[in-house]
């Protein structure tokens, strides 16, 4: 980082600055008063905390390196969407790493708040039929698919055994998704290890033996197979199985009207696959997860999705 980091941020043309942080420059400036405000709130509280065994008042000491709001928030979404190894993220901002794993963490949960109250953050999980009814009001479909993404190999052989992906031959945790026609997240499941069957995932989230998607209609891909049975809705959408190979059938094929219809349940249904993307344009989900904090994992998820809700509202917006 330059001595003028403010002056460095001017001068970069609008391509870098989508690089390296996944907003705009427009996206960031209309960002960074929530961020700031959260910024606030969260050390006031901490302050109060702690009160009794301070000795100095908030701002007291020596400054950081980050030590304005712009900085904060550039360094904390440069992390997310480069994910660096702490190393070079400190020698990126002129840190010890030490300090540059602690900003990460500590920053994280500022933005998170600050999109928490912008009300882009997806809900995590629905408590009941007319809870989800309320707060999807006005969508009519509903369109599910589950992220997978790489994880380190746990040491212990339990978790390792958890976090196996035989689809993927690697460790992996994921989250179940489900997106509107705009691309919007609307629900993002907990972040689970990755030995889990995507509708087994599904039916831990909404449990069968309730209405969820009566008032809608639901598109899937075929790791959903049975939800026809499991679930009513207004209409559910799956592209048509290929028969297995038998001695009867020694060459399975589907009809030529079921692959039409196949094509058109894919191509309607690939916005949920947008919406994905959109959570993927963050690297830290992208590469292998290296942190070992317990459910950090689960909160970068949340914070990109938060982050692409926030770039399609304001595009929905202007």
């Amino acid at each position: 980082m330059t001595t003028d980091f403010e002056q460095e941020l001017a001068e970069m043309d609008e391509r870098r600055f989508k690089a390296l942080t996944g907003l705009s420059k427009q996206e960031f400036a209309q960002l960074l008063p929530a961020f700031a405000a959260s910024h606030a709130e969260i050390r006031h509280e901490n302050y109060e905390k702690n009160r009794a065994k301070r000795q100095r008042r908030p701002g007291a000491g020596q400054k950081g390196r980050l030590d304005t709001m712009r900085k904060k928030l550039y360094f904390v979404l440069y992390y997310l969407k480069n994910y660096p190894t702490f190393d070079t993220l400190g020698d990126r901002f002129s840190l010890d790493r030490s300090k540059a794993c602690t900003n990460a963490h500590k920053l994280l949960p500022v933005l998170c708040r600050a999109l928490a109250q912008l009300g882009v953050l997806p809900p995590r999980q629905f408590n009941s039929v007319e809870e989800m009814e309320a707060v999807l009001a006005h969508i009519e479909d509903l369109f599910i698919d589950a992220t997978e993404r790489p994880h380190h190999r746990p040491q212990d052989d339990e978790e390792q055994q958890e976090k196996y992906s035989g689809k993927k031959k690697q460790h992996t945790v994921k989250n179940t998704v489900i997106s509107d026609a705009r691309r919007v997240i609307l629900f993002l499941g907990y972040t689970v290890s990755g030995h889990q069957h995507d509708y087994g995932l599904f039916k831990g989230e909404f449990p069968p033996e309730l209405d969820w998607f009566k008032a809608f209609q639901v598109w899937v891909d075929l790791g959903y197979l049975g939800i026809k049975g499991d679930y009513i809705a207004r209409a559910i959408h799956i592209p048509h199985k290929k028969p297995r190979k038998s001695k009867t059938n020694p060459d399975p094929q589907l009809t030529p009207e079921q692959k039409e219809e196949n094509r058109h349940v894919s191509s309607i249904r690939v916005v949920v696959e947008h919406a994905i993307g959109g959570l993927k344009r963050f690297n830290i989900l992208v590469v292998k997860f290296r942190n070992r904090i317990a459910d950090f994992d689960d909160d970068v998820a949340l914070v990109a999705a938060g982050l692409w809700n926030w770039k399609l509202s304001l595009q929905n917006t202007t």
